[in-house]
């Protein structure tokens, strides 16, 4: 296998730039999500890494083989490319049946009947769809359609593989299982990734790191476990998962900890973080993070419960104090109308603007 390196790459429509000089280095063999809203860049940039899109300017390489370096005369065409690529919509041929869709790539380049076969037999076992080799894609269900789709890519045993939301068309059942499947399966057969989805749930399951992307940029990038506990911006503390946002102001700003006052006029520690000019901030926490307390004390407030939902494994109650409305998840069901809760500092982030402002 091999590892891709996307260097300043940009992509342009006119005045408009879709992909904004985005950096990035696949190493080889993992699994990277590009993860963000639609419109943001994550399929052009897959589909540049195809050779379906082209680049304005940057590099793309995979290997030591070059397949653009800022020159349209030095682009390698999309059929050169040797890349895996399976689409939302899956893209099978309805003429052909299952064996026949994975025969094409493989007649393209010049391969022998003998070997053809075997190449067919052994792509189709690894997506259990072996028994299926003679039917139609129309006698299919979807998530068997997804997985001929897959197979069909890696028939040629192609050095990278992009997924652009290939599981987007499947019920949410069938999308939990096919995660979990394609996760197994990519680490088996140690392919280098590069997977497209807007779902977070997904991203967190299936990846070695994420690059959160928003308006053709590149927020952030790392594990998911970093994406999620430490983001960088308040848009990706928005995006991944669940956060409530208190807007506040910095009162001391220290190595260890921060002390911010609140809008209703308490005050709370958190660890340090960026201001606004005027001193403004927004303090980002999670639901689920947020505490049950016995007593009052630092980083505690009393709220009353406006509104309680029953999600099965969680209680999640809109709540208020003063002008602040937030939520809270917690498995414990509260009677009670008001409740003390308490506010983690070390689960806490800062950040100068809310959501949106960038």
């Amino acid at each position: 296998m091999a590892d891709l390196v996307l260097q300043n790459l940009t992509i342009k429509y006119g005045a408009v730039t879709a992909v904004d000089n985005l950096n990035i280095h696949v190493a080889s063999g993992e699994f990277l999500t590009l993860l963000g809203p639609s419109g943001c860049g994550k399929s052009t940039s897959l589909f540049a890494v195809a050779g379906l899109n082209h680049a304005t300017s940057g590099t793309i390489r995979v290997g030591e083989r070059v397949l653009f370096d800022g020159n349209p005369s030095n682009t390698v065409p999309p059929e050169r490319r040797n890349i895996g690529l399976v689409f939302q919509s899956y893209a099978l041929w309805p003429h052909k049946t299952v064996a026949e869709n994975l025969a094409f790539p493989l007649t393209l380049r010049k391969i022998g009947r003998a070997e053809r076969d075997e190449r067919i037999k052994e792509a189709l076992g690894l997506v259990e769809m072996l028994p299926y080799a003679d039917r139609y894609p129309f006698e299919l269900s979807g998530g068997q359609q997804q997985r001929v789709a897959l197979a069909r890519a890696l028939v040629y045993r192609p050095p990278l593989l992009l997924l652009d939301e290939p599981l987007s068309n499947l019920d949410a059942k069938l999308r939990e299982r096919a995660r979990v499947w394609l996760r197994e399966l990519q680490e088996r057969l140690n392919v280098t990734t590069i997977y497209v989805t807007h779902d977070q749930a997904e991203a967190l399951a299936v990846s070695d790191r994420i690059a959160v992307m928003s308006m053709g940029r590149m927020r952030q990038l790392g594990t998911p476990r970093e994406i999620y506990e430490r983001p960088a911006d308040s848009f990706v503390a928005d995006f991944i998962g669940s956060s409530n946002f208190f807007d506040g102001t910095m009162l001391e700003n220290g190595t260890d900890k921060a002390r911010i006052r609140l809008a209703d006029g308490s005050e709370i520690v958190t660890p340090p973080g960026a201001a606004a000019r005027d001193g403004s901030v927004v303090v980002a926490i999670r639901p689920e993070k947020i505490e049950l307390s016995s007593s009052a004390g630092q980083n505690t407030m009393r709220v009353s419960i406006d509104q309680r939902t029953y999600l099965g494994s969680v209680w999640q109650y809109a709540v208020r104090s003063g002008s602040i409305e937030f939520r809270i998840q917690t498995p414990v069901e509260l009677k009670e109308d008001s409740v003390l809760v308490h506010i983690p500092q070390e689960h806490c982030a800062v950040f100068p603007d809310k959501p949106g402002a960038n």
